[in-house]
């Protein structure tokens, strides 16, 4: 058994900006140019012209993996210095760049006024303001709050308990923020579960969807990844629950980097969400593979059934695929961001994917999306109907097909 593992947190938290591209919000404010500059997530921490990475912990070395790079732990998300966010909470809805959720739900055809089942994020170490954040968000956007007051909302360690949490980290609190915003987007009447893992170790955050489960979460989202070893089979234990639907971003690829598969999305028992590049408004629009998104044949983990006729011979490590290019990125107001920015990475499929399964109330394992692939649009180069090693069966539609 591979013991504290650190895993890879790529999470791209790209905020950018470019003068031809438009939020596609009525009346939202295009993102501000950044001259000459593109962008390009670097292996191992998201990187972007000109910007910052802020480490929130030494980086450790793992010795599990003689052909890793150097530890990117340390360093998970990048934040634009060109774009540092916009502090106030109640800045005009209309000004707010980037992708707002009824932007989000119209683009898939979610049916996000229907009453959702528990949705559980998993991240690690604390974000003290997470639960103040995310109703930032939900106010702002006009969606009702979700406080642990009501019941809503319920964070507790991986142990469950609501207490002795693990050392507050900037950059975690940055992808706990996109996860519970992107799960308030798709379905703003889900119970919301956090359960923040000690570390980012794979066994503490196994064991965190382990006990989510344990407190009746039926989806739970899992936004981070790690390169593939030779015993990441020993923790699909983790992610195999059958009736409960377990999500995992399909991780993202460094600038000049080749596409690979990440873990756990090559996991056969999760839902493996990449990520696209959106092109157009939600009337016209047309969805791309993002360049910088993982995907690949799996080294380690057998075909799944449900995969026979894929192109590769082992787990093909994305099922499905949603918005996820920072360039055309998600609206997030994080505290630890700055505020308001704009979000990318394939981080933002897991909670979409795992708000919408708690929508479609089928809570099914992907076997059941290969069988229903008229609930999806499949993206080029993939025919109608037909199936893309980075993009999966395409992006759904509804809720028909999860």
């Amino acid at each position: 058994m591979i013991s504290k593992r650190l895993v890879v947190i790529l999470l791209s938290f790209s905020l950018v900006g470019c003068a031809a591209q438009r939020s596609l919000s009525a009346g939202s404010a295009a993102l501000p140019a950044l001259p000459n500059e593109t962008i390009q997530p670097d292996y191992g921490a998201s990187a972007l012209p000109g910007a910052s990475l802020p480490c929130g912990f030494p980086p450790q070395a793992s010795h599990h993996h003689p052909n890793r790079h150097a530890n990117p732990a340390a360093c998970p998300v990048a934040l634009n210095a060109h774009y540092p966010g916009i502090r106030n909470k109640h800045f005009p809805v209309a000004d707010i760049p980037g992708l707002h959720p009824g932007d989000i739900v119209g683009l898939y055809a979610f049916p996000s006024s229907a009453a959702g089942a528990t949705v559980a994020i998993v991240d690690a170490y604390n974000d003290p303001t997470a639960e103040k954040d995310m109703n930032v968000y939900r106010s702002r956007f006009g969606l009702p709050p979700c406080l642990s007051s009501s019941g809503c909302f319920r964070k507790v360690n991986q142990d469950g308990i609501a207490r002795k949490y693990g050392h507050a980290s900037k950059t975690w609190s940055q992808e706990t923020a996109l996860d519970l915003e992107m799960v308030s987007a798709v379905c703003p009447r889900c119970p919301i579960l956090l359960v923040e893992a000690r570390s980012a170790s794979i066994d503490d955050l196994g064991a965190s969807v382990d006990e989510a489960v344990t407190l009746g979460a039926r989806a739970v989202s899992n936004s981070y990844y790690t390169t593939e070893w030779p015993d990441e089979t020993s923790e699909d234990v983790h992610y195999n629950h059958p009736g409960i639907a377990i999500t995992a971003s399909s991780g993202d690829v460094g600038s000049g980097a080749q596409a690979s598969p990440y873990y756990p999305a090559a996991s056969p028992y999760v839902t493996a969400v990449g990520a696209t590049t959106l092109i157009g408004n939600p009337a016209g629009k047309t969805e791309t593979a993002w360049a910088y998104a993982g995907n690949g044949c799996s080294l380690y983990e057998a075909q799944p059934s449900f995969q026979v006729g894929v192109p590769c011979a082992t787990r093909s490590a994305v099922d499905m695929a949603v918005v996820g290019d920072p360039q055309t990125g998600v609206t997030m107001f994080a505290t630890q961001a700055g505020g308001w920015v704009v979000a990318g990475g394939t981080s933002i499929g897991a909670p979409v994917v795992a708000a919408a399964y708690a929508l479609s109330g089928k809570l099914a394992s992907p076997s059941f999306s290969y069988a229903h692939r008229a609930g999806f649009e499949a993206i080029p180069p993939a025919p109608p109907g037909g199936y893309d090693v980075a993009t999966g069966l395409g992006f759904p539609y509804g809720v028909s097909g999860l």
